[in-house]
């Protein structure tokens, strides 16, 4: 996952053009799938399966086939991504490694045949042609509106970074062994047929990718053919092996994956430390000296006792807590999703309409893309470093660089991702709360303790186009 970082504006500044018109972006069929929501957009995704039913059955337990024979589906697939794009595209400039990557399976294990440098298209398809060689495209959503339009959709309705690779393979040909993921994943057959092998997990729910040999992993519990218009979901963690069948040319899928390092080990990770920090300040018992050499010694079995009595006084607290720390993992979701989808057509996004008065009523937009987080001050260098609140967006991230690492060149002086947001005092918090929880808000109702600190919130909200005036 990309590296977290970057920091924060004080005052408000006009936002820079999103939608600069992408170097691919060919029309789509129309769409079967409903972009009025992300809710309205999963559930046509893996539709005729209801969203509770996928949920209660199917998320991080089994499989999911479906297999949907419908011509218009198979279309509006199609036209997410085909091999004729790749010509184009390298045209553009692709370079291996970090856009294309050139592999095959041989004997079990997996053949790079990357060259160095940008992407010849000629040489791309000797190595498809006579090598047989699959060709694995990162990150089609840089390139392609209508991925990113489902992509994007897909953040906001899980709250996590969700990425893509396009696999086109050759007929008679594997590119990957058998191997498991650390993401949940949703497979769009796009062009030909791919013949597919799943097996039972050996790491439940894994959370990192490993190549397992066909030995240990036994037979498959599923098997089956994909065709253009067919979903497939398989959890982490589950075992897994594709092949083109022979007769056929090739075939192309995309694989959108999510909930990396999302779960309730990484939010304990990331939010405990916070709530030490804060139950300290209270209870005496946290900041009361450990044992005498006890980082020095090699058994330290003495003192779980009562390490296990300071993590209940924890959960105590945590019962009583009115703030929960996460800042972190809001922070890096945040600052590597995707922007929103407006259009490449759209005007830029800007502040518009009226400016935010006194008496105005005001609405958030782009509820999805921002979030609220209470931390230490981070411009701040002094010995008492005061808590402050900061509000992340993802208005001005860029979709050219999303899921691609630390190569956006808006990444800080230290090399880490930018954060795009706002950073306000502490008593700012249950005003914008306010905000938040609200579909419409008078400035005057806010609940700060000026009127100049009412329009100044305001303000600064509409300026980041965050929120709009009725």
């Amino acid at each position: 996952m990309p590296k977290k970082g970057g920091k924060i504006a004080d005052v408000a500044k006009e936002t820079q053009a999103q939608c600069k018109k992408p170097k691919l972006d060919a029309a789509a069929s129309p769409s079967v799938l409903s972009f009025e929501s992300p809710e309205s957009l999963f559930r046509s995704l893996i539709s005729p399966i209801e969203e509770e039913e996928f949920f209660r059955d199917y998320w991080e337990q089994k499989p999911l086939l479906v297999q949907r024979n419908d011509v218009l589906v198979a279309a509006y697939y199609q036209s997410l991504f085909q091999l004729s794009h790749l010509q184009e595209l390298c045209r553009q400039g692709l370079h291996y490694g970090r856009d294309v990557n050139v592999c095959r399976c041989v004997s079990g294990k997996k053949k790079v045949l990357n060259k160095e440098g940008r992407v010849n298209y000629m040489q791309l398809r000797k190595d498809f042609d006579q090598k047989k060689a699959t060709i694995q495209f990162h990150q089609p959503q840089r390139f392609k509106e209508e991925l990113w339009k489902i992509q994007e959709k897909l953040e906001c309705y899980f709250g996590s970074l969700v990425g893509s690779n396009v696999y086109i393979t050759p007929q008679g040909s594997q590119g990957l062994p058998p191997h498991y993921d650390d993401v949940e994943v949703f497979i769009l057959q796009l062009e030909g047929e791919k013949h597919w092998r799943l097996y039972k997990p050996t790491v439940p729910l894994a959370r990192e990718y490993n190549v397992e040999p066909e030995e240990r992993i036994g037979s498959p519990t599923h098997e089956f053919i994909l065709k253009p218009g067919d979903l497939l979901y398989f959890p982490r963690g589950t075992i897994h092996q594709a092949d083109t069948p022979h007769g056929i040319s090739h075939s192309t899928h995309v694989t959108i994956s999510t909930y990396q390092n999302n779960s309730w080990g990484d939010f304990l990770l990331d939010a405990i430390p916070g709530l030490v920090f804060d139950t300290a300040k209270e209870d005496m018992a946290l900041r009361t000296s450990i044992p005498r050499q006890l980082l020095m010694q090699v058994n330290t079995a003495d003192c779980t006792k009562k390490l296990s009595s300071l993590l209940r006084r924890l959960a105590d607290s945590l019962e009583s807590s009115r703030e929960l720390r996460s800042s972190d993992m809001k922070k890096d979701f945040i600052t590597h999703r995707l922007p929103p989808c407006l259009g490449c057509d759209s005007d830029p996004l800007t502040p518009g309409g009226k400016l935010p008065k006194i008496d105005s009523k005001i609405r958030l937009q782009f509820r999805d893309h921002a979030v609220i987080t209470v931390e230490p001050d981070q411009e701040n260098a002094d010995e008492i470093r005061r808590d402050m609140v900061y509000v992340y967006h993802s208005l001005k991230n860029r979709r050219e660089t999303h899921m691609m690492g630390t190569e956006d060149d808006t990444a800080s002086e230290d090399g880490l991702a930018q954060s795009h947001g706002l950073r306000f005092p502490l008593s700012y918090l249950d005003a914008l709360k306010q905000i938040w929880s609200s579909s419409t808000v008078t400035v005057k109702e806010l609940n700060l303790t000026s009127d100049a600190e009412k329009e100044n919130l305001a303000l600064s909200l509409w300026t980041e186009c965050l929120i709009e005036v009725l």
